[in-house]
């Protein structure tokens, strides 16, 4: 089955991420998407207080080859705001969300496209708790939190995910842009994945990914009342079908 694929959307959403994000724009201008796909990179900066505006700004000057489109937010608005900017400026047929840390490995985007260029999937995710990929050994109680909240997600969504949390989403563009996204924070992952499997005949796929976890002072931002915010968007985009 052919794919008329052309170009992936690569979305960021950056708040204070100034002395880092040139890592993560060096690694992104390294990867070769397979059948040589196009990127197509979209920072979207949520009104960080550091000099993140300066740093792509310079990057964008001295890598002009790099495909890179910025964008801001005037006033901070959360993660979730932010990616809702960047989704709907996105111009590729699939598109994939970057954290503008260090954690994922954009060298597997490839495993994400796979099932995509095979013709099976409309939406790919990638489980940081399947497969044999190197994964930092960090915090019990956020990774008990993270299966219990996929655990409940599931129960919902009668999906049998194993990494509901993950930064690594790949979507059509179109379906993900004819969903109406509401949560304004880290309630994105839960509500996205209540409103995909809603879809009519959408196919989903799951691949295991590395992950390579920071901590809090090295700038990890999610905390236990996020937690607590995914329940509720649980309950609210999954038991009462909220649009």
């Amino acid at each position: 089955m052919e794919n008329l694929f052309n170009k992936l959307s690569i979305v960021i959403p950056a708040y204070n991420e100034g002395p880092t994000i040139h890592f993560i724009l060096d690694k992104l201008q390294r990867v070769t998407l397979l059948n040589n796909i196009e990127k197509e990179i979209i920072i979207v900066n949520d009104c960080s207080k550091d000099n993140t505006e300066e740093a792509v700004k310079n990057y964008m000057a001295q890598n002009p080859s790099l495909n890179i489109q910025y964008f801001k937010h005037e006033v901070n608005k959360g993660k979730g705001a932010a990616l809702h900017s960047g989704i709907q400026k996105a111009t590729g047929e699939y598109l994939i969300i970057q954290d503008a840390d260090l954690e994922y490995d954009p060298e597997e985007y490839n495993l994400l496209l796979k099932p995509v260029l095979d013709g099976f999937a409309d939406v790919v995710y990638g489980s940081r708790f399947m497969g044999g990929n190197p994964h930092r050994i960090l915090f019990f109680w956020h990774t008990l939190g993270n299966k219990f909240l996929t655990f409940l997600s599931n129960m919902f969504t009668n999906l049998n995910l194993t990494d509901m949390e993950t930064c690594y989403k790949m979507f059509n563009a179109k379906i993900i842009q004819s969903i109406p996204l509401q949560e304004k924070r880290f309630g994105f992952e839960p509500e996205v994945t209540a409103k995909i499997s809603r879809i009519p005949k959408i196919r989903i796929y799951e691949v295991g990914i590395s992950y390579y976890g920071r901590t809090y002072e090295e700038g990890k931002k999610i905390g236990w009342k996020d937690g607590f915010r995914a329940i509720y968007c649980i309950l609210k985009y999954g038991l009462f079908k909220m649009k």
